[in-house]
């Protein structure tokens, strides 16, 4: 699919998102307030190219959790609201600003830590940084995470070899209606 193509559609769509879930936006920082006292979470992320950028999501886990892949966080971490918002895929709405800003795309690769060495070397020898990562794609909607980085990096290429407007709607739609579960949590 054209860059082109994909970059209007992920601007015109981040943008009505977030005119649309602005009160949800509102209330969920609100109540976040009073689960963490830090509702927003904001964490160094691999990005197109390798690039470093700064990934927004609304907190999940207590403050003092480790920055690690969620496979090897300790489900105690996860507050009571942290889970509602996990469920209901509420907690990466703020990816939406990351998305407008270019940074994301609403589908691609999940942008990994930079920590997560094994990935980076799967994902790289598959060209996987060559695209913007994504809030949603093939591996999530298959509930593939990051505790298997070779068939993740291999997921991510096939997604991206087999990209079209049709594979892109999809993959959208189906984590609307819940398909896959998110990073897994130990």
């Amino acid at each position: 699919m054209n860059n082109l193509v994909t970059r209007t559609l992920d601007f015109s769509m981040a943008l009505l998102g977030l005119f649309f879930t602005f009160p949800i936006l509102v209330i969920v920082t609100i109540i976040g307030y009073f689960d963490t006292g830090s509702p927003i979470f904001i964490q160094q992320r691999v990005g197109k190219n390798k690039k470093s950028f700064r990934l927004i999501k609304f907190r999940t886990m207590s403050v003092n959790t480790k920055s690690v892949a969620s496979h090897l966080a300790s489900t105690a971490s996860i507050t009571k609201l942290g889970g509602f918002l996990r469920k209901t895929k509420v907690d990466e709405l703020p990816q939406l600003i990351n998305v407008l800003k270019g940074e994301m795309s609403f589908v691609g690769p999940r942008p990994n830590l930079f920590n997560q060495e094994e990935l980076i070397r799967e994902r790289d020898s598959r060209n996987v940084y060559g695209v913007l990562p994504g809030i949603t794609g093939l591996a999530q909607v298959n509930t593939i995470d990051m505790s298997t980085p070779k068939l993740l990096a291999e997921t991510d290429q096939i997604m991206i070899s087999k990209f079209t407007l049709r594979n892109y709607f999809k993959y959208i739609i189906q984590t609307v209606t819940g398909s896959g579960s998110g990073d897994r949590i130990n």
